[in-house]
């Protein structure tokens, strides 16, 4: 494609990105199904230039006055992905000059929202938290996520996967924690890989990985997964389980559930069972009262310890709509823990790093539930034999009380989870 048609198209799936009706992966998605002549290149460039825009964006809102023409094709020069003599190639002189200019902007003398790019409600939280950590953080965020994936022990082994893809010259490396993790550099396609296609491994990122670990389903349990969604953590934990006792995948989404069918076949899995449900206090739920092992709540959350990979959320999000996911992740932990018999085990997770979403769910949780004893998750993965165990976790009298993952200190999204038993 043409430097200028290529640039024009990147500034318009800029503009429809910044409408925020959708998550930019969807519109994104939407913009390549209706232009269905890009190549792999053009839409590579266009997607990760709309993903630095909005990794940048207050920074670029700051230079982009100072240039001229329609808004969202400064941020899209700004935010370009590719070599700069090709984008040059693409700007008028006047663009030219105004692009060096931007470019010897010393960071140093930028103000801090400029620097970190994230709305003023999210800066303090993560400030309080962290200390000097925070803009490490910052530059984590910044620099976009790499690729994990698990492999589904159930069917291959990891070493076995690693050789599969280093024949294909992907290289593979161990992930440091999740037993069953290999993590990639770039972004190769790997859809149509062999040892993909017979079901031998799944995208996941590692902390998630971890989450299913920390539930430790066994063999002819009785299992659900309350917060299914797309099935990730699912297939984690019926691999686990050898495919024996049953696993229900509960979910309020019938679409999310339904995409996660082809998953669910490729892992040769034969006693997962997803079920659509209205709410968390859906009659299905009710008939299961007291006679499960073990639930995982993989609440909804704001995500925003996903950044790294959806950076839009951090300008969808807001302070109310983290106080109306409260209400719902209180309300669900409350429902879920009904299923459980006595001695099972609940794990209660989020991709947040907010403690509202996190540790102030699990300690009022605790409170209001005083049959539900909590479990140091540090000591339940060092069990399982997880490297580094209490490097992973925080809080507590003994400092492990809750899974704690951050991107700068374990290159990992951001996760919590909080472990119980029932009396």
């Amino acid at each position: 494609m043409h430097p200028k048609a290529l640039l024009d198209a990147c500034a318009e799936l800029v503009r429809l990105t910044l409408r925020f009706e959708h998550p930019a992966d969807a519109t994104v998605s939407r913009f390549f199904r209706d232009h269905k002549g890009l190549g792999p290149r053009e839409r590579a460039t266009m997607a990760e230039t709309v993903y630095t825009v909005l990794r940048k964006k207050l920074l670029f809102d700051h230079l982009a006055p100072s240039g001229s023409g329609p808004k969202e094709r400064r941020l899209a020069i700004l935010g370009f992905y590719g070599p700069g003599d090709f984008l040059r190639s693409a700007l008028s002189d006047q663009e030219k000059a105004w692009l060096d200019a931007c470019e010897k902007v010393d960071q140093a003398d930028l103000m801090e929202r400029h620097r970190h790019n994230l709305p003023e409600w999210l800066v303090q939280p993560l400030k309080d938290q962290l200390g000097e950590e925070f803009w490490p953080l910052v530059d984590q965020l910044n620099r976009g996520a790499g690729l994990d994936l698990r492999v589904n022990d159930f069917k291959a082994k990891r070493a076995d996967v690693q050789k599969a893809l280093a024949l294909s010259g992907i290289k593979a490396v161990p992930t440091p924690y999740s037993p069953w993790g290999l993590r990639i550099a770039g972004k190769p396609a790997l859809n149509k890989h062999e040892a993909f296609v017979r079901g031998e491994f799944e995208v996941q990122d590692e902390g998630s990985q971890l989450l299913a670990l920390l539930l430790d389903a066994k063999r002819g349990e009785m299992v659900v997964d309350f917060c299914a969604g797309a099935g990730g953590k699912t297939l984690a934990i019926g691999a686990g389980m050898r495919s024996t006792g049953r696993l229900y995948a509960f979910d309020t989404s019938a679409h999310r559930l339904d995409s996660f069918k082809p998953r669910m076949a490729r892992s040769g899995l034969s006693n997962v069972h997803p079920a659509a449900i209205a709410h968390e206090r859906d009659d299905r739920v009710k008939r299961l009262s007291g006679k499960i092992d073990r639930v995982l709540v993989d609440a909804p959350c704001s995500g925003l310890g996903t950044l790294r990979r959806n950076p839009d959320l951090k300008w969808r999000q807001s302070p109310q709509s983290v106080l109306e996911m409260v209400q719902k992740q209180t309300a669900i932990l409350q429902s879920a823990s009904r299923l459980l018999k006595s001695g099972g085990r609940l794990v209660y997770a989020t991709c947040s790093v907010l403690p509202a979403e996190n540790e102030d769910i699990a300690q009022a949780f605790g409170l209001a539930n005083p049959e539900f004893v909590p479990l140091e998750a540090s000591q339940v993965l060092a069990g399982l034999k997880v490297e580094q165990a209490p490097t992973l976790c925080v809080g507590g009298e003994n400092g492990g009380r809750y899974l704690r993952l951050w991107p700068q200190r374990h290159a990992t999204d951001g996760f919590f989870a909080a472990v119980w038993q029932k009396k």
